[in-house]
């Protein structure tokens, strides 16, 4: 397993659930990362994505798309990403997972790029744009890369292909929380996850888009294995939030998945525990 692999099976087996965070690498300024990285670890974040910008993306909402235009004006580059990889992972063992989109990556050359990306310190792949009848193009490069690769699923995903993505999926599953793109709040999205949770058995099931609050955390964990955030806080980030402010944020969020409302259970069974899936 993976440094990924290994934090969601622990945290399945303590009953925990995770807590992701997204930045986009090279805002707000083009080697910040690091030190943002540190600070979201030192607050209890469980995993970091890093969000590899593109002039063009397809998911992102305002914020996310606003942070990607100002790292591309940075002078942000895939080398650039995988150097502050290189950075972190010097004193880090957090799982770092990257997001992007597949432009850059077919310029780079695919083979190239997942060997390069596990040889700075990454643990898997998220490509939005690529639907699992795709995903083989490069499913041997990315295990051969030891990366995990990690699907999406929307609410407008039928059974059937959840199940599919599912068994195409390492590392975790994508819930994609609403229709539409980062930053939208988030539905009454409870029999939807409930109808996701019954078809992913292989995986753990990690639920972002619209998340920003801990409120909002701890309702989306009540039917998944953690949460991803975003948009919230590439917002503070570029409101000048730092150093214990952040810590403080990202503390809040990760108490309020440790202490789920009153009446609520853990997503898993005893016999099948969040993120302890074969």
């Amino acid at each position: 397993m993976n440094r990924l692999e290994r934090v969601l099976t622990g945290l399945g087996k303590a009953g925990e659930k995770a807590l992701s965070l997204f930045l986009t690498d090279g805002y707000p300024d083009l080697h910040g990362a690091p030190d943002i990285v540190r600070t979201l670890e030192r607050g209890g974040a469980d995993i970091i994505e890093l969000g590899m910008p593109f002039s063009d993306p397809l998911a992102d909402g305002p914020v996310i798309q606003e942070s990607s235009t100002a790292a591309l004006q940075n002078g942000v580059t895939l080398a650039t990403v995988l150097e502050d990889v290189r950075t972190i992972r010097a004193g880090s063992e957090i799982p770092l997972v990257l997001m992007g989109y597949l432009n850059p990556i077919l310029r780079y050359g695919p083979g190239r790029f997942f060997t390069d990306a596990a040889s700075a310190g990454v643990d898997g792949v998220i490509l939005p744009e690529l639907p699992v009848e795709e995903s083989w193009r490069f499913e041997s490069s990315i295990k051969e890369a030891g990366l995990s690769h990690i699907l999406l699923v929307t609410p407008t995903t039928p059974g059937p292909r959840i199940r599919t993505i599912d068994g195409a999926s390492s590392g975790f599953v994508y819930c994609v929380s609403t229709t539409g793109v980062t930053g939208t709040r988030t539905q009454a999205a409870g029999e939807y996850l409930r109808r996701v949770r019954e078809c992913v058995k292989r995986n753990p099931l990690l639920v972002g888009f619209g998340i920003s609050t801990p409120e909002d955390a701890a309702s989306m964990a009540l039917e998944s294995d953690g949460v991803i955030i975003g948009s919230a806080l590439i917002r503070r980030l570029r409101d000048g939030a730092r150093g214990e402010e952040l810590r403080s944020w990202v503390r809040g969020i990760k108490e309020a998945l440790r202490v789920p409302p009153p009446g609520a259970r853990f997503a898993g069974s005893q016999s099948n525990p969040p993120g302890g899936r074969a």
